[in-house]
């Protein structure tokens, strides 16, 4: 029995679809810290710099204790201030927008791919099949008797 469930283990991850998704997975966890670094180091300190010398990263809303003010967001959350990160918020929907850009530039990518690829098999069909011109069945071209009406094709 052990060994039952051990062969369909395999099986089930040696299939091609396992296999892909998990080489997706980590491939888009890798991408994800690559955007995550492109936002942070490069996207960020110019327009940071262009706001008037702003670090995203440290904007944050104090909630508690009121009064008392901390020079960083570090600093509060080492505290134990209440904080409201609004900065690194910024940064993580300027993430999710180049990788919704990324991801839709590659399913685009992909669809004209596989379009191009569906006409051509469409014009390869084209030129093995035909129509019955008595019940309107796609048969082969060098059929002489419709397989479905049966009527005699010229």
């Amino acid at each position: 029995m052990f060994n039952n469930i051990i062969k369909e283990l395999k099986e089930f991850i040696l299939r091609g679809n396992v296999l892909d998704m998990a080489v997706g997975i980590i491939i888009g966890a890798s991408f994800g810290k690559i955007v995550d670094s492109l936002v942070k180091d490069i996207i960020m300190p110019p327009i940071g710099l262009i706001l008037g010398k702003v670090n995203f990263s440290n904007l944050y809303l104090q909630i508690y204790p009121r009064g008392v003010h901390y020079s960083s967001l570090e600093a509060a959350q080492n505290a134990g201030a209440v904080t409201v990160n609004y900065g690194i918020f910024f940064n993580n929907i300027i993430s999710f927008l180049i990788v919704a850009c990324a991801v839709f530039i590659l399913i685009k990518a992909i669809n004209k791919l596989r379009e191009k690829a569906c006409k051509q098999k469409n014009l390869e069909q084209e030129s093995t099949i035909k129509e019955c011109p008595y019940c309107f069945s796609t048969i082969p071209i060098k059929a002489t008797r419709c397989p479905y009406c049966t009527s005699d094709i010229q």
